[in-house]
């Protein structure tokens, strides 16, 4: 099941963030950083009603979101895709029903285009965004450290068919 969020959820989430960057295939976040938040620091650059979680029993197992990627007017219908699911939940679809959620959202919310930076070796993820009718935009190359290594980001979007 999908609903939406809300701070009593923080303390799943966190975690399910926290299993993601211990994979060091899901994000430059740090572990640390999250840590330290609050639901409502992390949600603060968020849609905040586009934060759901997949529920199994009540108990959450991945969580979504959209976030804006500028505050300029022009790119109020530009978004980027954040999915999370928990390690032992890994490989049953919930990503898919996840992201099937946000396009949806993004379908019935006025937003033109999903965006999404994956690391090129997460390929599960750049499987999924692309099953979704994403596409590959190109990699941005040593975008970022991580560890004190370089990583490169694949960039991946999906547009609209409706907008």
């Amino acid at each position: 099941m999908i609903r939406p969020a809300n701070s009593n959820d923080w303390p799943r989430i966190q975690e399910i963030y926290i299993q993601g960057i211990a994979t060091k295939n899901a994000t430059f976040e740090s572990a640390a950083n999250v840590a330290t938040y609050t639901y409502e620091q992390w949600s603060s650059g968020k849609i905040n009603e586009s934060i759901s979680v997949y529920t199994v029993d009540e108990h959450v197992v991945g969580w979504c979101s959209l976030s804006l990627v500028s505050s300029r007017a022009v790119y109020a219908g530009v978004t980027e895709v954040s999915v999370y699911v928990d390690t032992e939940q890994r490989g049953k679809g919930i990503g898919s029903v996840l992201l099937d959620h946000l396009i949806a959202f993004s379908e019935n919310n006025n937003i033109w285009t999903l965006q999404c930076g994956i690391f090129p070796e997460n390929i599960p993820s750049i499987q999924l965004h692309l099953n979704k009718g994403f596409r590959t935009v190109g990699t941005r190359e040593k975008i970022g450290k991580m560890d004190a290594v370089w990583r490169d980001v694949t960039f991946l979007e999906r547009r609209s068919t409706n907008i």
